[in-house]
Order: structure tokens, then C-alpha cells, then sequence
């Protein structure tokens, strides 16, 4: 059985879908293995793309900006 969290074709994920998140019951594993802090740290350093601001308040990511970065991190 894959536990491994899928990614939709198209869309938006917020940060708890790509890094996870322990405060949810039960908690949720997210597609790349990495803290809040360090996933910020990356976008400052250009490393990780920016996210996309849906409201003042709400942020969020591409999933094709995702899924280049996977592909980008395995081909090193």
C-alpha cells in the first residue's frame, strides 16, 4: 500500500500539503520532507518557488511549481 501523499493534476496547495502537518489528527505527511522554517529559508534563498497570495491572507502554491521542484530535487 502507498501511503505516499498524490499530488492533484492541476491547482493550488497550501503549505501543510507539501511540507505536512503534526497539529491535525491524524497527522498528515507531506510530499517533500522539510520544516516551515527551512521551506521559508528556501524561498528566500530562491531555492523553493514563491507562493501565489489567493486573499490578504491565504497563500498558496502551484502544483506544477511543485511538482518541477520534485522533479529538480531527484535529478540531483
Amino acid at each position: 500500500m502507498d501511503i505516499t501523499p498524490t499530488l492533484p493534476a492541476t491547482g493550488f496547495l497550501r503549505l501543510p500539503q507539501i511540507i505536512g502537518s503534526r497539529r491535525t489528527t491524524p497527522p498528515t505527511q507531506g510530499v517533500l520532507p522539510i520544516s516551515r522554517s527551512k521551506w521559508y529559508d528556501g524561498i528566500k534563498r530562491g531555492i523553493y518557488p514563491a507562493p501565489v497570495k489567493l486573499g490578504p491572507r491565504v497563500s498558496a502554491w502551484r502544483v506544477e511549481d511543485i511538482r518541477q521542484l520534485i522533479a529538480s530535487l531527484g535529478a540531483v
